[in-house]
């Protein structure tokens, strides 16, 4: 059997007619004659061999037939622009695949992203927002050109690495400290900040319950803020609506973690630009 080749433009037609209802508005839409449509649309049927439209009512509405073709027409026309798309940017040279952790992956960095774009148009930017330990492996399994990353101290040489103090942060107002269980804001299981609280919480034999979990930096510092418990984040993300908790609260103080830049070994020049940019970001933020 001999499968016809069913022109687009037949197929756009088709779909203005039935997002319209009327072969007169489906003709504006695709700048065509009300009779040019329908001709296109008795074509259609005629290659098809079958009814695809119900003319009997006030509105014209698809048949069984055309309601199923409505569905693979309008996925061949994006497919089809999607390749239009891609064969247009032809002289794009290169793709970077940045992984950053959720803390890092709004203002500082994007208006940075945002100033290398402009000035490098001809790569395209792909920036992945992750738990840490998932983007290291990712890194390794060669999905990201660089990486920045959080660690425990000298778990991995990066490029470049910087200290990363924590705090215990609670409510400045409502303060959830001193309840018993403890209320615990969480990141999810796996996020290096969680395991750290857990840990020591637990070697210092206190009783706890998690109140809160979240994947949003934001959302885990408005949950504090509004007194639902207490976290652990790096101490420069703390907000004016928190206290840092002391050892005189029952929360001494934790050893810092890495933030750790890693880039390809192989990484093109391109890739290196955006690694020395966010190096000087990097040594800015950690040392304000």
């Amino acid at each position: 059997m001999q499968i016809p080749l069913i022109d687009p433009l037949l197929l756009k037609s088709f779909i203005a007619v039935v997002e319209s209802g009327s072969f007169t508005r489906a003709g504006e839409r695709v700048f065509l004659s009300q009779s040019t449509v329908s001709q296109q649309l008795k074509r259609l049927e005629d290659q098809l061999g079958c009814s695809l439209l119900d003319r009997s009512g006030r509105y014209i509405v698809p048949t069984l037939q055309g309601e199923r073709l409505l569905e693979h027409a309008r996925q061949i026309l994006k497919l089809m622009g999607t390749m239009v798309e891609e064969l247009q940017e032809g002289d794009v040279q290169g793709e970077i695949r940045l992984g950053v952790p959720e803390d890092f992956a709004s203002h500082p960095l994007t208006p940075l992203l945002g100033r290398f774009i402009q000035t490098s148009r001809r790569i395209r930017l792909s920036v992945t927002s992750d738990l840490s330990h998932r983007l290291w492996q990712q890194f390794c399994d060669g999905e990201h050109d660089l990486v920045l990353i959080k660690q425990r101290p000298g778990h991995t040489i990066g490029q470049a690495c910087w200290p990363e103090p924590l705090s215990w942060i609670d409510s400045a107002d409502t303060p959830a400290y001193g309840q018993d269980p403890i209320p615990l804001v969480v990141f999810p299981a796996g996020g290096l900040y969680r395991d750290e609280m857990m840990h020591a919480i637990e070697s210092a034999g206190k009783r706890w319950r998690i109140c809160y979990s979240s994947t949003s930096l934001e959302s885990i510092r408005a949950a504090v803020s509004h007194g639902l418990g207490i976290s652990l984040i790096p101490t420069r993300l703390a907000l004016p609506s928190h206290q840092c908790l002391t050892a005189a609260q029952g929360f001494p103080a934790l050893p810092a973690l890495e933030l750790v830049l890693h880039v390809r070994r192989d990484a093109p020049h391109t890739v290196q630009q955006l690694a020395s940019q966010l190096q000087a970001l990097c040594q800015q933020v950690m040392s304000a």
